[in-house]
């Protein structure tokens, strides 16, 4: 059955250039930027991108009614994307792109142009929240405050010189140490006297989102830390009318768990433990190396199991369930990373039984497509007039934000059905729920 739910929708339409503004440009950005870039070229396609591969379906199945999604709302085209980043490090693109070593030599070199043309703007950064990196392409003068305009003027040149006529802002930089807001992040007043008085709760990551929020840009947030899910930086979305996402792309491991643990459930089979490991050799590899950094990263891939899992309410089946998360940093492997996991499970009379899955990902390939869509759809909830959490984008983050007090959505299968109806709700069709009695007499 379909619930009819059309309103009165307006969607801007997405003309002329889109400008891509991006905090760190490590092996996640310069392998977006260079696919991109090839597929511009028709070198390559966009695997992975829901955006621009996945259909959509349109009222009753008998319609026949199932465009692709970037043909049924209306996107900003790849053509249009204009790129800037940050970076603490001063490599080009291209440069930066060798050394991350995530796509092969031939690839880099056809689009050594376009790639070699971008270079880092001085970052801002503090050694207290990534304490493995350090680079000599920062901005060193004045206040966190300062810090904050002289990304806002960077935002502004970039604007201008590119002839971008909207922005996007996205996280793709290092994971940063744990957290939790404190007083300086419950009110927007509170937080900008705060980056006045250089408050050493205020991270690098929420200056570059107080910058972009202030400057009316979306922004979404690529890693672990804390940075707009914060009443502060809720608050300066809602005043600035501007659309935020977040937490930690939802790659490897965590992405085979939004999958497994549901259809586990689904058929009320128990679990007992659920052990999980990666070895990766990648700049985020060495930056989770230590424990700070770490234990952001802990905090969203172990908070999935509990909300798919909802051990409240299926005691005899997860209540003692076992999960253990490990990361190891092993420079060999590079950016083609191992996830390992063993899962103890129980089934009919609590007879056990196991799982096992030995994921060889490349984290930075199975990144790229999501900073691609999160970006398009963050500019299309724009245009559409959304403000604040996007909730609907749930389906790329590890940890994903919700109104406060709303406990987050984690099953993968939900999270697209809440997207793919979002999607359906800006433009005025039914929304779909799969209940499927109008097929019967």
């Amino acid at each position: 059955m379909q619930l009819a739910t059309k309103e009165n929708v307006t969607i801007a339409p997405a003309e002329g250039k889109l400008g891509l503004l991006i905090p760190g440009m490590g092996a996640v950005t310069t392998t977006f930027i260079a696919g991109v870039e090839a597929i511009k070229r028709g070198l390559a396609l966009p695997i992975g991108s829901v955006s621009q591969l996945a259909t959509i379906r349109l009222g009753k199945r008998t319609e026949g009614r199932s465009p692709r999604i970037k043909d049924f709302v209306p996107l900003a085209g790849l053509e249009d994307l204009q790129f800037a980043a940050w970076d603490i490090f001063e490599d080009n693109a291209y440069d930066a792109a060798v050394k991350a070593g995530v796509l092969d030599r031939p690839l880099l070199d056809a689009l050594k142009e376009p790639l070699s043309a971008l270079s880092p703007m001085p970052a801002v950064f503090d050694k207290d929240y990534v304490r493995r990196l350090d680079g000599p392409n920062v901005k060193t003068k004045g206040s966190k405050m300062d810090k904050a305009e002289a990304l806002m003027e960077d935002i502004r040149q970039f604007k201008e010189k590119s002839g971008s006529s909207r922005l996007v802002m996205i996280w793709c930089g290092s994971t940063e140490v744990f957290h939790r807001p404190a007083a300086v992040h419950q009110s927007l007043k509170d937080f900008e006297c705060g980056l006045a008085k250089n408050e050493a709760e205020i991270s690098p990551s929420q200056i570059y989102a107080y910058a972009a929020l202030k400057m009316g840009v979306p922004f979404a947030n690529g890693a672990p830390h804390l940075t707009v899910d914060c009443p502060a930086m809720m608050e300066l979305a809602r005043e600035r009318q501007v659309p935020i996402a977040g937490k930690d792309f939802k790659t490897g491991q965590t992405f085979m768990k939004t999958l497994l643990a549901p259809g586990l459930k689904s058929r009320m089979l128990g679990v007992s433990g659920w052990f999980s490991t990666n070895i990766l050799g990648n700049r985020d590899g060495e930056v989770l190396d230590d424990p700070g950094a770490f234990k952001s990263k802990e905090e969203t891939k172990t908070s999935v199991l509990d909300h798919i899992l909802q051990p409240d309410m299926y005691p005899e089946l997860y209540k003692d369930v076992y999960h253990k998360v490990r990361i190891n940093y092993y420079p060999p492997r590079g950016d083609a990373k191992e996830g390992w996991d063993n899962i103890d499970i129980f089934g009919w009379l609590g007879y056990p039984m196991q799982i096992k899955i030995d994921f060889l990902c490349r984290d930075s390939i199975l990144a790229a497509p999501l900073v691609l869509d999160l970006v398009l759809f963050l500019d299309l909830a724009q245009r559409t007039g959304m403000r604040g959490v996007q909730e609907w984008l749930s389906f790329y983050f590890k940890g994903p934000m919700t109104a406060p007090g709303l406990y987050p959505e984690h099953d993968i299968f939900i999270q697209l059905m809440k997207l793919k109806n979002t999607l359906r709700w800006m433009k005025g069709e039914d929304l779909i729920t799969h209940l499927g009695l109008e097929y019967y007499d």
